[in-house]
Parts: structure tokens; sequence; C-alpha cells
């Protein structure tokens, strides 16, 4: 047990890593409905006008569009190959398995610019392949492959195998065991990663400055190309509060699924 200074203490510190992280972020709300496109302070109204600008803004639409493409492409292959590597990881038993685990999920520990570079590299001077949609998407896939590889594993562990060898024991073959057995104990962790490559995929900026086109730009990229243009910036703050919902949904509903997941097989065991 924590002894109350002990916890008053923590709880201090929460707050104040709490305020430093998130007053920033509301500033950016509080100034996307600032009537001075100046940000003065304290604001001296509040208006919609800058959301209705940014709205009418074909760069912004498209820009978010773009975005939404490629965040859902990269999070169906991540889920495509995230879960194949995790049931393959789980079924087999060789020499270096854990070091094939520490490549999966180094993609997202490197370096933005790192990785980035390294793609840029291999489409263009190895490959010869025209940067484009399709190279973001590839190279998105390979970080958000990490968060679903980890969900499934994670449910493996928890799950064990005695539902699915119960099921072979009665006479069900593989694909029926994946079927009606591990695909629906898997379900609510493959949600919970599918959402939380979606808010990864939605708002990177590094390794999509280097596996973009000239011609494709996601919101993040369109944000950081108008920030300094005049008269921009109050709309960049609007298309920035955009962001953050679109980027901190997914991962809430990441975390409930993945909460209520656990409490969801706890309560069968």
């Amino acid at each position: 047990m924590l002894s109350p200074g002990l916890r008053r203490s923590l709880a201090a510190i929460t707050a104040v890593v709490l305020v430093f992280v998130y007053v920033p972020l509301a500033l950016v709300f509080v100034n996307s409905f600032n009537t001075d496109n100046t940000f003065g302070w304290p604001p001296p109204g509040f208006t919609l006008h800058w959301w209705h600008v940014a709205w009418e803004s074909q760069g912004a639409r498209d820009a978010l569009w773009t975005s939404v493409r490629v965040a859902i492409a990269a999070t169906v292959v991540a889920l495509l190959l995230g879960t194949l590597a995790a049931m393959g990881l789980r079924r087999t038993r060789f020499f270096g398995r854990n070091v094939v685990s520490l490549l999966i999920i180094l993609p997202i520990a490197l370096p933005g610019v790192v990785t980035g570079l390294a793609f840029q590299n291999g489409f263009r001077t190895i490959l010869g392949i025209d940067l484009s949609l399709w190279t973001v998407v590839i190279a998105h896939a390979t970080f958000c492959i990490v968060t679903v590889f980890n969900n499934v594993q994670a449910r493996f562990q928890r799950l064990g195998t005695s539902f699915e060898q119960a099921s072979m024991d009665l006479g069900a073959g593989r694909w029926t065991t994946f079927r009606l057995i591990t695909f629906p104990m898997l379900r609510s962790a493959l949600l919970a990663g599918a959402l939380l490559s979606f808010g990864l995929s939605f708002d990177e900026i590094v390794v999509t400055t280097f596996t973009a086109s000239p011609q494709d730009q996601t919101l993040p990229i369109w944000i950081f190309q108008n920030l300094f243009r005049p008269n921009q910036a109050p709309v960049v703050n609007v298309v920035a509060a955009v962001l953050v919902i679109f980027s901190a949904v997914p991962i809430y509903l990441a975390q409930r699924l993945s909460g209520s997941g656990t409490e969801g097989m706890t309560g069968a065991r």
C-alpha cells in the first residue's frame, strides 16, 4: 500500500504531466474559434467562421480524403500480415523465433526519418518505383503491423490453446476451429489493432514526407505546408483540431475494446 503522502505526490506529478500535454492541444481548439486571426489572448470573441472556411477549402478536403484512404489501406494490410505473423509464431517453434518477433516489432521503434529515408531509397533507387499513394501505404503498413501483431499475440497468450484443442478433439477441422473458435476470440483484439493502426497512419508525417509524391498530400503534410502562409493560420488550427479528433477517437475506442475483451475472457474463464 502506498502512503498518503506518496499518493498525493504521484497525483500531483500526474496532473502536471497532463496539463503539460493537453493545454497546448486545448489552445489549438480554442484558437480554431478565435475571432482574431493573430490569436490574440484572451480571445476577443468566438466564431465558427474559420470552420466554415476550412470546410470550403478544397485542398484541406482533398488532403483529408487522401489521409483516410491511406490509413484504411495501411490498416487492411496490417490486419492481414500482422495476424498471420502472430499466428505463425504462435504455432511454430524454431531457432531464431525471438529474432523474427523483434524484427516485426522494430519498425515502430525506429525514428521516422530513418524509416522514411530507407523506403525512399528502396523505392526510387533500388526498385525504380515512382512515389505514389501506394508507396505511402506500404511504408505506413510496416509500423501499423506492429499494433495488430502485439494485440493478437497478447490475446493468444491470455487464451492459451485449450478451446481450440477441445474443438479439434470434437472433430472440427482447422478452418472450422478458426472460424468458430479462434476468430471470435480474436475479434476485439483485431478491431483494437485496426483502430490503433488507423490512428497511427492518419497522423503520420515524417515517413509520409519521404514516401509521397509531390502530387499527393495527406492532412498532416497539408497542415505543415500551410502553417506559415499568410491568413492560413486560423484554418490550420481548425484542421489540426480535426486531426486530433480523428486520431484520438480510434485510440480511445481501441483502449475500450482491449479492456472489454480482457474482461470478457476473464469472465469466460
